[in-house]
């Protein structure tokens, strides 16, 4: 049940996201789903391995390299959904700290895991 709760929050982001910031289109709310379903794919299965090869660029940055990985993911997704478009450098670096404000909105919802 949190799974569905982070999910439907990740997809409600999204939209308010594609309303407020101009340059990110999510063109209906099944867009919103699937681009949010991609996004956390992404997190879960490459994210970790992306963060531990650039480990000595993120020390060195004092993790701000971070935020260069979200916003890189967050293009990324865009490109894989056909109906999902981010058109710029900073419409992607809004998007990502949105979704990252919203994934630690739902850390303290729903718990860490789960």
């Amino acid at each position: 049940m949190k799974l569905i709760g982070r999910w439907c929050l990740a997809a409600l982001t999204l939209l308010i996201l594609s309303h407020y910031v101009p340059g990110i289109t999510v063109s209906n709310i099944t867009t919103a789903f699937v681009a949010a379903l991609v996004l956390g794919l992404l997190n879960a299965l490459v994210r970790p391995l992306v963060v531990l090869l650039t480990l000595p660029v993120t020390i060195i940055t004092l993790g701000l390299f971070l935020l260069v990985i979200n916003t890189a993911f967050f293009a990324l997704a865009a490109a894989l959904v056909p109906q999902f478009v981010v058109a710029g450098t900073l419409p992607a670096i809004i998007g990502a700290l949105g979704m990252s404000l919203s994934s630690l909105f739902a850390q303290g919802l729903f718990g860490k895991r789960g």
